[in-house]
């Protein structure tokens, strides 16, 4: 990720739109920046979500609030609490998150 020369700027998210996207099953409610090929995000899942695709973007995600478990393609399981961030590169390990309890996340893509 480059970020490319930008004016300063603070962002209020009681503000930002949040936009529903189902989870299967379960939903994501998404709060979406985008600032040239930067997409900053403030992203919640529901009680019980289940992301209803694998992704290869890169992410770097800092959990907020509750905790999730991000399963990779190969089957490898990473369980994220709050106070926890993980890295991946695009194209690098396809993945895919769930929460029992739901989740509040901070993600920069």
């Amino acid at each position: 990720m480059k970020i490319t020369q930008h004016p300063f700027q603070s962002i209020n998210w009681k503000k930002v739109e949040k936009i529903k996207h189902s989870g299967d099953p379960g939903f994501a409610l998404w709060q979406t920046i985008i600032m040239t090929d930067i997409r900053i995000r403030m992203v919640e899942y529901s009680e019980g979500y289940v992301s209803d695709h694998w992704s290869n973007k890169g992410h770097v995600i800092y959990c907020i609030k509750g905790r999730m478990i991000t399963e990779l393609e190969n089957g490898r399981k990473l369980r994220i609490k709050k106070g926890m961030t993980y890295v991946v590169g695009d194209d690098s390990e396809p993945h895919r998150s769930s929460t029992k309890k739901g989740c509040k996340l901070c993600i920069v893509d």
